[in-house]
């Protein structure tokens, strides 16, 4: 049978096995904790070569981009709503002139109205004529209040694309300050 002396003891058998385990154990252990310290002083030299003013210049510099897209942004979105107010112009005049040409007509029939019987026939056809003018003239206004709408629909659906494009890149710039390690 195996047995082997340590310390003044002889070991055996089972208590032989058991000394060598322990043996074993506390030499994993005084391994284990060397490693640890070890890391433990490569993170603590890690640490000390942070330069937290580069940080601190890489977040004002994230920051500045951040204040110009949105500086950007708000122009996009004057220059937009200045567009608008440029088309809702051109649809009041357009309305006036409307209006006064359905005035101009009314006028003509007053006065058509009292002229003499005889020429009650020309003035039905004057009227047919002029109501004709009129249904162009609303055809027109139809057509270009659709223009102005499907325009108005395309510059927001743009506007909607590029807001999305621009929060996606703020928070891909957002994450990535985020995800930095050094940040942390």
């Amino acid at each position: 049978m195996a047995e082997f002396e340590f310390g003044g003891m002889t070991f055996r058998g089972g208590k032989m096995a058991v000394v060598l385990t322990a043996l074993s154990t506390a030499g994993g252990a005084l391994w284990g904790g060397f490693e640890f310290y070890k890391d433990y002083m490569d993170m603590k030299e890690v640490i000390q070569n942070i330069d937290i003013d580069e940080i601190k210049a890489e977040n004002v510099l994230v920051q500045t981009k951040l204040d110009g897209a949105i500086d950007y942004t708000r122009d996009i979105k004057d220059g937009l709503r200045a567009d608008l107010l440029k088309l809702e112009q051109a649809v009041d005049r357009m309305e006036d002139k409307v209006a006064k040409s359905e005035n101009r007509v009314k006028d003509a029939q007053d006065n058509i109205e009292e002229t003499l019987e005889g020429i009650r026939t020309e003035m039905n056809q004057v009227q047919k004529d002029v109501t004709s003018s009129i249904r162009e003239v609303e055809k027109t206004i139809r057509e270009s209040e659709k223009d102005v709408r499907d325009t108005m629909r395309e510059t927001e659906t743009r506007i909607d694309t590029d807001m999305r494009q621009l929060d996606k890149d703020i928070k891909e710039v957002l994450q990535e300050a985020l995800d930095n390690p050094l940040n942390n």
